[in-house]
């Protein structure tokens, strides 16, 4: 029987429908994951794009072979290393991929293991499907809005029943607890952080590059993330899907209300990612 159609129904009878274009994100990380490691620690040359931010031929490498892969599903492809449209040439897309190959470049070149790769499918303007992967641990992240979030093993992403579900948390940790950037500074942030301290009393911060703060937000381990500096599209796409999958939301800090992608702008607003007890508050 073929692979897929095995995969397909292990997927459907637990409620999950993955399509093929889901199993090439995953293919799509693995094989930019091993680009990047192959990279790592290693002596590499570094150049400035015309934001300021650094890029590598570890990004530029993993950025071809991720659109190598998923190029032939048919679907737009918006990456970060890649030649992006002029907003009236993309504005009729009803449905793209959001890639970012190397999330964490400056973590990357510290050596810290705190670097990612994220892939998102949007439709309509929002995120129906991400997947953050993590090339140091070879685990992917992924979720599907309304149909649960899981983990699994690289080795294992054609084989479901390996995949962990994870369980979303009913409770807010005790002290709450607040992911943020490794660059982090209260800034801009100093309203919001005083008012959750009114709140919730004591805080608790944990400090972590790239969209790995999915994995930790998701398992449990913090309850909100927040952003005040600038992101771009591809660096939250992925994650928002995510937390939409175990019932979380990814909103707008100025009026709360939910993100948008594919805008004349690609930069992101300021933003909070709140987990479902969260939100209840």
């Amino acid at each position: 029987m073929n692979g897929f159609f095995v995969l397909f129904l292990y997927l459907k009878e637990n409620k999950v429908n993955l399509d093929r274009h889901h199993i090439a994100a995953f293919e799509a990380i693995i094989e930019g994951s091993k680009i990047l490691m192959q990279y790592y620690r290693t002596p590499i040359d570094v150049f400035s794009k015309e934001d300021g931010s650094p890029v590598t031929k570890a990004d530029l490498e993993s950025s071809n072979r991720i659109v190598e892969i998923l190029s032939p599903i048919g679907i737009p492809i918006m990456c970060e290393e890649h030649e992006i449209p002029e907003y009236e040439d993309r504005a009729h897309w009803e449905s793209f991929w959001c890639v970012d190959p190397l999330d964490g470049t400056k973590m990357f070149l510290a050596q810290n293991d705190e670097f990612a790769i994220n892939v998102a499918l949007i439709e309509n303007g929002m995120p129906t499907f991400g997947a953050v992967g993590d090339p140091v641990n070879e685990r992917i992240l992924f979720g599907l809005p309304k149909k649960g979030a899981f983990v699994l093993n690289y080795e294992d992403y054609k084989t479901p029943e390996n995949w962990i579900e994870i369980q979303p948390k009913t409770t807010l940790n005790n002290p709450l607890s607040v992911i943020c950037s490794r660059s982090y500074r209260h800034g801009s942030g100093f309203k919001l952080i005083r008012e959750l301290e009114r709140q919730f009393g004591e805080i608790r911060f944990i400090m972590k590059g790239s969209a790995l703060k999915f994995f930790d937000i998701v398992e449990g381990k913090a309850d909100l993330y927040t952003r005040f500096g600038p992101t771009m599209e591809w660096d939250i796409a992925a994650g928002d899907a995510i937390m939409q999958s175990v019932g979380g939301r990814v909103v707008q800090i100025e009026d709360n209300s939910r993100m948008r992608y594919n805008k004349p702008s690609l930069y992101n607003p300021p933003f909070m990612a709140k987990t479902k007890p969260l939100l209840s508050e």
